[in-house]
């Protein structure tokens, strides 16, 4: 029966055109998904094969001659093709034989790990990342405590750096559950999740850095107060330049931290080193932004740090004014000397 599944499921046949070919992912909201002409015939072999791994009946040292490794790794390659329908049966399968082929279940991970490596340093194209992180998501969920050093490799070296490629939008969401249960699972490993994402933050794509921002704010509430502290220097230079964002989701988003209330809890035990980074973004905001949603939950947020230390606020509001003055003098000074050197030029041109 496995013989008659791998001869209809696994292709003999490079992919066609439609296929991955290694160019740029396209965006499922903007095209039809595509479909296999040959789906109705391939469903039925899916699900008979669906119907064998997941029967009470199956005997697994009897079925593990013939599932072998050989056959997974094929599995895997499969996730790379566009039919989301088959890919949604593949999914179902490789989670089954996880949960039932102990024997398998290392290899499966090491093998999946390889994907996300290809993927996110050469070629940063496959139509299965997100099915794939829907298996590993619920696999991490079963992680047992306290978490093995293989596990967390697995974190720092392929879930964090899949923060890296351009078509995130397409696994954001289902990445961003897996690293929440890792945190959740091990809340140590905060402080090593929140400075992976600022090795990764976007610079250019602000559609990007709203999905940061909103994963940041799922981490920050997984935080406790001694992890937050050390990363929140490099993490709030990051926020003050989020929020004198010119792109207003952006900003918007950076603001939105505060109004959740552990991290706003988090925020004001560490007040005295948050507010001197974040000051003057908050003022310039209050000055110049040009979105009045953006003018307004700034204006809450300090409000809110004067209501939290009102000296703090007086200190920091004083140590701006003085640096605007130096700024100012810096600048009249640059323009004076300006002027002089025309002044010479002109007299230089006179006496020529």
């Amino acid at each position: 029966m496995i013989k008659m599944v791998g001869i209809n499921i696994f292709p003999s046949l490079p992919p066609a055109s439609h296929e991955n070919t290694g160019q740029g992912a396209s965006d499922p909201e903007e095209e039809e998904p595509y479909l296999d002409p040959t789906w109705p015939h391939l469903q039925i072999v899916y699900e008979l094969l669906l119907r064998y791994v997941v029967s009470s009946d199956i005997d697994t040292k009897v079925a593990k001659k013939y599932i072998d490794h050989s056959f997974i790794l094929k599995l895997l390659d499969l996730f790379d093709l566009e039919d989301p329908g088959e890919r949604e049966f593949l999914k179902t399968i490789l989670h089954t034989i996880y949960g039932k082929f102990m024997v398998h279940r290392s290899f499966i991970r090491n093998a999946t790990n390889n994907i996300f490596y290809r993927f996110i340093y050469e070629t940063e194209r496959h139509s299965g990342i997100g099915e794939l992180l829907e298996i590993l998501g619920s696999i991490i969920n079963g992680f047992a405590l306290p978490m093995k050093e293989e596990h967390k490799l697995f974190l720092v070296r392929a879930l964090i750096p899949l923060h890296k490629p351009k078509p995130i939008a397409m696994y954001h969401q289902q990445l961003s559950y897996c690293i929440i249960q890792f945190v959740e699972k091990d809340y140590k490993l905060a402080d090593t999740v929140i400075k992976g994402l600022l090795k990764y933050w976007p610079l250019t794509n602000c559609q990007k850095e709203v999905l940061f921002l909103r994963e940041l704010e799922e981490v920050l509430e997984a935080t406790q107060s001694a992890e937050f502290q050390r990363c929140m220097v490099q993490l709030f230079r990051q926020i003050a330049r989020c929020l004198n964002s010119l792109h207003f989701q952006v900003a918007e988003r950076a603001l939105f931290l505060w109004n959740n209330e552990h991290t706003v809890n988090l925020f004001a035990l560490n007040r005295q080193v948050i507010l001197p980074i974040i000051f003057e973004a908050l003022e310039r905001n209050i000055r110049s932004h040009w979105n009045q949603a953006v003018h307004g939950l700034t204006m809450n947020v300090r409000k809110m740090f004067m209501e939290m230390d009102a000296n703090l606020f007086d200190e920091c509001q004083k140590e701006f004014a003085e640096k605007e003055a130096r700024t100012q003098e810096v600048e009249e000074q640059r323009e004076m000397t300006w002027k002089n050197r025309q002044m010479w030029q002109r007299r230089e041109e006179t006496i020529w």
